[in-house]
């Protein structure tokens, strides 16, 4: 939690409240699915939430944005972006059922009323959204085919309206068919953690 407060010092007592919660929730989760590595569970609050909390450092989402986390997961980087903006809506799909019983469950315990989370394939989502995230799903060029269709005409926030996604390594060629129009923050410019070194938030509009 002090990663999160260390970037995030103006968090509600109920946002801090569900922060907090998401380490023994995913600790219990993920004894029963394993939707996080072993190795990894201890570096929850780094590697997963920060990590997802990156696209929020990008992008202030304005209230009533709505939003689709394409591949969650068991909820990354969508629970901690709709702890963060909870005037925001969410719709979180993943075409593993079990994760999304995960994403699902955390996302009730925590209360959060801006989540939806359901088993479904990203060709199948028919609906309409401001931005789609996610957390390096796929090939940005594949994901952009199959989410294109769901990119929103309004706009409503700083940024166009497009695909916010997390990636790391060296990301030049994967955004090459886009350099004209995307942009690539690099992860360690907002959070200081080594951790972040190779890791970057690609905005691209559509």
């Amino acid at each position: 939690m002090d990663e999160i407060l260390k970037y995030f010092p103006h968090l509600s007592e109920e946002q801090k409240h569900q922060f907090e919660a998401l380490s023994d929730l995913y600790r219990d989760w993920n004894a029963k699915i394993n939707v996080i590595s072993r190795k990894d569970i201890d570096n929850l609050y780094e590697h997963h939430v920060l990590h997802s909390l990156a696209i929020g450092q990008v992008l202030h989402f304005t209230p009533g944005t709505r939003i689709l986390d394409f591949g969650t997961g068991g909820g990354f980087p969508g629970i901690p972006l709709a702890i963060l903006f909870p005037d925001c809506q969410f719709k979180l799909i993943d075409g593993t059922g079990k994760k999304i019983r995960v994403a699902t469950e955390v996302s009730k315990s925590i209360g959060l009323p801006n989540v939806i989370a359901e088993h479904l394939r990203g060709e199948e989502e028919k609906g309409k959204y401001d931005f789609v995230v996610s957390r390096a799903v796929m090939k940005l060029t594949d994901l952009m085919k199959i989410i294109r269709k769901n990119i929103a005409n309004d706009q409503h926030n700083a940024l166009s309206n497009g695909v916010l996604c997390l990636k790391g390594g060296d990301v030049t060629h994967e955004v090459m068919p886009y350099k004209k129009i995307a942009q690539v923050t690099p992860i360690h410019t907002l959070f200081k953690e080594e951790w972040f070194k190779e890791k970057n938030v690609i905005y691209v509009p559509i």
